[in-house]
């Protein structure tokens, strides 16, 4: 067969796991990694995060609800999915998405409930028809604004987003055990799979979050924080040293033992992966990007804010790339091996106007920023005057008391 070089059993001949598979852990890398963001702001005082904060939060709780999507596109019978939601098996590593899931989407839901209740108040009161019943539901029947509910509202957040820091790092890290977790295939055999996958996270997260919020402040015309760009950096930076090392470190773990497995992960890497992880992933998609936030971080007091905003939107962007390049290589590269460990397929290609195709990943990609316009005009990312929660050295009843309360 012209596809295949060398000797590969017949069932190692197909790529089944297609660029949908691809997407979900990239969607989902998305929602870890917004929702570090806002707990560092909420759990562990980083003020420079405030004005994110609540971004972060819309952010990861829109692009949970597009999460599911890539692997309803990628059954045969979409209908069953429900299945892994409502009857979860406790020893199946694939059923744990659902558990894993569920429960998340329960914290978050809860979270941008008690985050914006006082809001949600406010404008039932003052609207009418059809808007006033909108939103007298989502506030769920109480009209409680006063300065103890609302220092009530600051400590549930709190307790939600310490118990949401770990659902969203066991979502995503499940996902790196799913792959991890097989043992035949030494590509993705590896107990580093779930760590690199959660890291690689929140490099996007914060990466997609430093151009949100750019992006979001141009349009309308609002200064940029330059303390909370310069803070977004400083973390994106430190992950994504972390990442890489801990990616670099398992390629060098396998040349170094050269066994079997090697023999032909060496020709995976350097013919049919040697674009999209050497040139890609490693060259275009870290080092270039490294050396972009090692300016700006270190270099940070004698840069420009123009400059400072433009180096960190360049290495974001190639971040962006980075990650979504890290997850073709770990998903696509994986079956391209045969468990002979003798052969190899060539490339897979996906078709651009098929059910699992270009065309469908790329409205898979924007989908959730149209759910997150649609949850600005209902609950405004941007919170009125005195509506943020209070700054961990202020007094918890000076924030959230509006005249309408």
């Amino acid at each position: 067969m012209p596809e295949i070089t060398g000797y590969a059993f017949p069932n190692d001949i197909h790529v089944h796991w297609s660029l949908m598979i691809v997407m979900y852990p990239y969607i989902t890398g998305f929602v870890a990694g917004s929702f570090i963001v806002t707990a560092l702001y909420e759990l562990f005082g980083k003020a420079e995060f405030k004005p994110v904060a609540r971004l972060s939060l819309a952010a990861s709780f829109c692009f949970l609800l597009v999460a599911g999507l890539p692997l309803q596109l990628h059954l045969g019978h979409p209908e069953r999915g429900i299945f892994v939601m409502v009857t979860p098996n406790f020893t199946s590593a694939m059923a744990g998405f659902g558990i894993l899931y569920s429960f998340y989407l329960v914290i978050v839901c809860l979270e941008v409930w008690f985050v914006y209740r006082a809001e949600i108040i406010q404008t039932a009161r003052r609207s009418r028809g059809l808007k006033r019943t909108f939103y007298a539901a989502l506030a769920l029947g109480t009209y409680d604004t006063s300065p103890q509910a609302l220092e009530i509202d600051h400590r549930a957040t709190k307790i939600l987003a310490a118990i949401g820091l770990p659902s969203a790092c066991m979502l995503h890290g499940y996902v790196g055990f799913i792959f991890g977790g097989i043992k035949a295939n030494p590509w993705w055999s590896s107990p580093l799979m779930p760590v690199i996958f959660l890291l690689s996270a929140a490099v996007s997260g914060i990466a997609l979050l430093i151009l949100l919020y750019q992006a979001r402040s141009k349009l309308q015309r609002r200064p940029i924080e330059a303390e909370t760009v310069a803070g977004m950096a400083r973390w994106l930076w430190f992950f994504l040293i972390i990442t890489v090392t801990l990616e670099l470190l398992e390629i060098i773990m396998l040349a170094y033992e050269k066994s079997e497995a090697w023999h032909i992960i060496s020709p995976l890497l350097t013919t049919r992966l040697q674009f999209s992880f050497i040139s890609v992933q490693m060259v275009i998609g870290s080092l270039i990007p490294f050396i972009l936030l090692f300016i700006v971080v270190v270099m940070n007091r004698y840069l420009h804010e123009k400059v400072r905003n433009t180096l960190t939107v360049m290495a974001s962007l190639l971040l962006l790339l980075q990650v979504f390049s890290m997850r073709w290589n770990v998903v696509i590269g994986g079956q391209l091996l045969s468990k002979s460990f003798r052969g190899l397929r060539s490339g897979y290609e996906p078709h651009l106007f098929e059910r699992e195709g270009i065309l469908v990943a790329i409205v898979l990609f924007v989908l959730p920023f149209v759910i997150l316009y649609v949850f600005d005009r209902l609950l405004p990312i941007e919170a009125p005057p005195g509506a943020h929660a209070p700054d961990r050295e202020e007094a918890p009843p000076a924030a959230g008391v509006s005249p309408a309360a």
